[in-house]
């Protein structure tokens, strides 16, 4: 994401959509009542006594949008904007929906709040980080799946031929190796590639892929799971996802905070979850680390304990709902803590 205009006397910020991930920075940016000014298409008013008015071409025009209703269609890396038009050459009071994508610029006119920068912020510095790529594998199929901001996004499942006479022996698995890494190498071809799962098959992919795409081959990491698939993906998630290049992804750092706030639930140690819990943990000082989810940030009570934690210098961390260690924070409510000292 990148910021091309800021004037907050006047409430704006325009930005400009860089990547898939930036879709779901403004999908939690844009709220019900907020004015939305960027590029659309519609057809001109015609001017004619007809009875039946003549069909006009719709034509580009920059239009303010009242915003009713915000979807985010990530099998699409579209985000919907619906509302009433307010500002615009023709059409006023008109209902409409934008479609904004990736390479578009807008504009938002809202009051901004504390958590609207940080996620600003948080998706300016992501945008040079690369996405990472990981294959999970076994010897019965293979799962190709991206690490995004907003968690893990499935591409494709590559099944290994285990039946027939097309590829006896040994030459079926090289053609079940083969295809997993024409597939890969047609995704994000700058980014790190890990590969997981159980076994001796990860490696064996590795050989594979070494004496047929050397270049591919040199942003490959291993990193071994008991498991395949998601399952064997959600293993490496949990344990910090293995290689140094995961490490500092937003996806990772979330689910290493989850985790440790269900460790201190599981042996009754420093912890509180749910609205009231957490609210007499913040009031005592007791929160080192304030976890919500991105579904509960736009409560304005619990942006009120946001502050409160940061002004005792602990640290917030949004978690993204979308994602397996987001989907437990929501179990609890959509609010934790990790404590610095018991409350009980």
């Amino acid at each position: 994401m990148r910021v091309l205009h800021r004037d907050l006397k006047a409430g704006e910020v325009r930005l400009k959509i860089q990547n898939a991930d930036d879709l779901w920075h403004l999908f939690n940016l844009v709220e019900a009542g907020d004015l939305v000014r960027a590029y659309t298409f519609r057809r001109e008013e015609a001017v004619s006594d007809k009875i039946r008015p003549e069909r006009m071409e719709k034509v580009r025009m920059k239009i303010g949008l009242r915003v009713d209703k915000v979807e985010y269609q990530d099998f699409s890396d579209r985000l919907r904007i619906t509302g009433v038009i307010e500002d615009a050459p023709q059409d006023l009071g008109r209902h409409h929906t934008l479609n904004v994508g990736v390479e578009d610029d807008l504009t938002i006119v809202k009051a901004w709040r504390e958590h609207h920068f940080r996620r600003i912020e948080e998706a300016v510095a992501a945008t040079e980080a690369p996405l990472v790529t990981i294959i999970a594998i076994d010897d019965e199929e293979a799962l190709l799946a991206e690490v995004r901001q907003m968690g893990i996004r499935e591409i494709a499942v590559i099944r290994a031929e285990r039946q027939g006479k097309m590829f006896p022996g040994a030459d079926r698995r090289t053609a079940y190796f083969q295809e997993v890494l024409d597939k890969a190498a047609t995704i994000n071809p700058a980014s790190p590639l890990l590969v997981v799962g159980p076994g001796f098959e990860r490696e064996d992919f590795a050989r594979h892929v070494q004496g047929r795409a050397p270049d591919v081959a040199g942003r490959i990491r291993l990193h071994g799971t008991s498991q395949g698939g998601v399952a064997g993906i959600r293993e490496a998630m949990r344990a910090g996802l293995g290689a140094k290049v995961l490490e500092e992804t937003r996806v990772a750092q979330e689910t290493r905070l989850v985790e440790r706030l269900l460790e201190e639930i599981a042996k009754d140690g420093l912890f509180a979850y749910g609205s009231a819990e957490v609210a007499s943990a913040v009031e005592s000082g007791a929160v080192e680390t304030l976890l919500v989810t991105d579904t509960r940030v736009r409560d304005l009570s619990v942006e009120q304990l946001m502050r409160t934690v940061e002004s005792a210098r602990g640290h917030v961390a949004i978690v993204s709902s979308r994602h397996e260690a987001g989907a437990k924070l929501e179990s609890l409510g959509g609010l934790g803590a990790i404590l610095r000292f018991p409350i009980r």
